[in-house]
């Protein structure tokens, strides 16, 4: 489906892109940026979130290669996780035609915040420790759980995904922030492909914007995770809280207020 923009709206969309793109690779929340910026130029809403699915999978394609070259991601130990997260984001796609989302904004808020909370005030892991956990009891439990539920949100919703599965990995598998990252580039990436395709297949992708948008959003990821793996925590983790409290904020303006 095409949907006709002047060119200046088509410029500022993709400076956004851009930055949604690095701050996405960093931190996750990109979708706060690039979804309110496709609804403001007049697109509707399911194309807009069609069109921002296929921007959004060049960007977390773009970074999550890049943490897997630099071995900060190991597929091997993730199987799980990958394929519950891929059920999670179909069902979570076709499930958003159906479903009441006016729980889910009501309590997204305090889940987001919670989220902030919990990262600024929880113990800061020592860069060298903390690997990928090996194939501890209940591993696979832990990623089935974890991948249902976050692969269906980013499929019905989707506003902080990337943050989500940042800080759960941390508070799950006891991962730094680094290797949280890593693993939540691809997940998000696995959630993204998937539910594109569910949009697809609705009809629901503005299929110029979208290629152009996730231009700009591959180069600002590409910046991003380089930056993130070359200046480590010290340089994500004021990015990830500072996103995440913006995550709760907004969320909690658009439901309550």
């Amino acid at each position: 489906m095409e949907f006709a923009l002047e060119p200046d709206i088509w410029l500022v969309l993709s400076v956004v892109a851009f930055i949604a793109g690095f701050i996405d690779a960093i931190a996750g929340g990109g979708g706060l940026l690039t979804i309110p910026a496709l609804l403001t130029s007049g697109l509707p809403p399911h194309l807009a979130l069609g069109t921002n699915k296929l921007a959004a999978t060049f960007g977390s394609a773009t970074a999550s290669f890049t943490f897997y070259k630099k071995q900060l991601f190991k597929p091997q130990i993730w199987i799980t996780a990958l394929f519950t997260t891929f059920v999670g984001a179909l069902l979570g796609t076709f499930a958003v035609h159906y479903l009441d989302p006016s729980v889910l904004d009501k309590g997204l808020p305090m889940i987001v915040l919670a989220t902030a909370v919990y990262t600024l005030f929880s113990k800061r892991p020592n860069e060298e420790e903390h690997q990928p956990p090996t194939n501890a009891e209940g591993l696979k439990t832990k990623q089935t759980f974890q991948g249902f539920t976050l692969g269906f949100y980013d499929g019905f919703a989707g506003p902080g995904t990337g943050a989500f599965w940042t800080v759960s990995n941390m508070a799950i598998y006891k991962l730094n922030i680094l290797w949280a990252s890593g693993m939540a580039k691809a997940m998000n990436f696995v959630s993204n492909a998937t539910s594109l395709a569910a949009f697809i297949y609705l009809g629901h992708v503005n299929w110029l914007l979208g290629v152009s948008m996730g231009v700009c959003i591959m180069a600002g990821a590409f910046l991003g995770a380089h930056s993130a793996i070359r200046f480590g925590a010290n340089f994500i983790r004021p990015i990830f809280i500072s996103v995440v409290i913006v995550i709760a904020a907004k969320l909690a303006w658009e439901a309550w207020l």
